[in-house]
């Protein structure tokens, strides 16, 4: 079955406090779309109002032509979800937890039973799927989060900052776990690392402050940021001063000093030289140099 999520003006405000979400419109279909923004760009909250623990206060969302504001239901049975923040109960096996989770889910002890199997499985925890979870490492605590959102088979899987704190090892495994996941149903990645999406994303969504810079495909994002990125060779105490003035993207020692990458949309320096840009490069390109509608 198709997926579809489409969003049209959302906001969100609480109470008299500054808006969160100022008019997010877009519309997206099966694959990955990596949601990309700094700490504060409202990105948590979306999530929020996509997984219906929130209302907007304007506009609506869509999940295959329902309105999920009048009726949730549809969508919820549809949802997994990981929150930012995904506590365990330690002294739990994994199995267990998903078991209990399970049932909380409202799933018949057969069809609770099938897919916790299924959910360890596909996240590679079947071998250890009796030891406790305080002895879990964080990488393998995260895999277990994303098990309990496929206990209902989901066709939207919402995942909030899943790698924070990961070491690079389960960080690339969680990337190859959530790529496979991704292909028969929509899975929403927020986060503020570029790379957890550099290579598995089929969409990208850039906010900023509430608003929506951008949705296009990550080749898209790189088209628009040519031009716009700066090779240049740098002394060490030149970079301070740099980064004062441009976002730097890249780091690198060479012999005599550094080589930086620069965003701006003219030269930095008289010796800088225009390059092709990596997504790093565009995401940080859309998020400094784009005004915000």
């Amino acid at each position: 079955m198709a997926v579809s999520l489409r969003l049209d003006g959302v906001q969100f405000r609480y109470g008299r406090k500054p808006a969160t979400l100022h008019g997010i419109s877009l519309a997206q279909g099966a694959g990955i779309l990596g949601l990309l923004g700094p700490n504060g760009a409202g990105k948590s909250t979306l999530m929020r109002v996509l997984a219906t623990l929130t209302k907007p206060s304007a506009g609506t969302v869509h999940w295959n032509a329902v309105d999920i504001a009048r009726d949730p239901t549809p969508l919820r049975r549809e949802l997994g979800y990981l929150p930012q923040a995904f506590g365990v109960y330690p002294m739990l096996t994994a199995r267990e937890f998903l078991a209990y989770l399970a049932a909380v889910k409202g799933l018949g002890p057969r069809e609770a039973e099938a897919r916790v199997e299924h959910g360890l499985a596909a996240v590679g925890l079947a071998q250890v799927a009796d030891r406790r979870l305080a002895d879990f490492s964080g990488g393998m605590r995260q895999r277990v989060g994303i098990a309990q959102a496929l206990l209902n088979d989901p066709k939207l899987l919402i995942v909030d900052e899943p790698t924070v704190g990961l070491d690079p090892e389960e960080r690339l495994r969680f990337r190859q776990l959530l790529a496979e996941l991704g292909r028969d149903r929509l899975v929403i990645l927020s986060t503020h690392i570029v790379s957890d999406v550099d290579s598995s994303a089929d969409a990208i969504a850039v906010m900023r402050g509430g608003r929506l810079l951008a949705h296009c495909t990550p080749q898209v994002l790189i088209e628009r940021a040519r031009g716009q990125v700066w090779a240049c060779a740098v002394a060490d105490a030149e970079l301070s001063g740099l980064r004062e003035r441009h976002p730097v993207s890249h780091v690198e020692r060479v012999d005599g000093g550094l080589r930086v990458h620069v965003i701006a949309r003219a030269a930095p320096l008289a010796s800088a030289v225009a390059i092709e840009p990596a997504l790093e490069d565009a995401y940080l390109a859309c998020l400094h140099l784009t005004e915000a509608g």
